[in-house]
């Protein structure tokens, strides 16, 4: 399988977690997103790579899925999001579409991502 369509399918599940569940339990997902994007903005990367801000997530990822943690999911995105940065993947920009409408549903007016 390409990386598009690895990249895709996780999104997709990633999304589904996000539509599939209700408000509260969206605030966690959102609130693990929020946490993890103020991470990432931490880890300096002076030569572009995304790899190092793309590990620190799949960590945090690792164990909230293993406490079955909905907040898996923001932690998630958010790697994924980072992996679309260096716009190396083909279909980087369908993809990027998608992300973004995730991050749309997790979004309130006051945090918004810019």
């Amino acid at each position: 399988m390409s990386e598009s369509k690895d990249l895709m399918d996780t999104l997709l599940f990633t999304l589904g977690v996000i539509v599939n569940n209700p408000p509260e339990q969206r605030l966690v997902i959102a609130n693990a997103f929020w946490e993890a994007q103020e991470l990432v903005a931490s880890i300096e990367s002076p030569d572009g790579d995304a790899r190092p801000r793309i590990l620190a997530c799949f960590d945090q990822f690792n164990k909230l899925k293993a406490a079955n943690d909905l907040g898996a999911a923001g932690w998630m995105l958010t790697a994924i999001q980072q992996r679309l940065t260096e716009q190396d993947i083909a279909g980087w920009e369908k993809l990027a579409a998608v992300a973004d409408k995730a991050v749309e549903l997790l979004s309130t007016p006051e945090r918004r991502v810019h």
